[in-house]
């Protein structure tokens, strides 16, 4: 089974409430971007020069919080979602 089949097997319960945030004025200032390369699931984009972001398909894993807090300039705000919200992986 593929990674991206493997995916597909996750539920998402989306929050109204996201539960990453960005310091814009810290990303607007960060030359590398790291948290374009790290996401798995990409859910970080360049557009017209600015980082935008969508929550709902996140894999919780963290990566964006590490990366920017060592390589970038710490504009990411993670928490875990709210209980009953987030994702829930289904192996099979």
């Amino acid at each position: 089974m593929s990674i991206e089949e493997k995916l597909l097997l996750n539920k998402f319960v989306v929050d109204k409430i996201p539960h990453i945030t960005l310091k814009r004025e810290f990303c607007s200032q960060c030359d590398l971007k790291p948290c374009l390369h790290v996401c798995p699931v990409q859910n970080f984009k360049l557009e017209k020069g600015e980082i935008v972001f969508d929550w709902a398909g996140c894999l919780e894993c963290g990566s964006c919080r590490i990366v920017c807090k060592s390589l970038g300039r710490g504009a990411v705000e993670w928490n875990y979602p709210r209980g009953g919200f987030g994702i829930v992986y289904r192996y099979g």
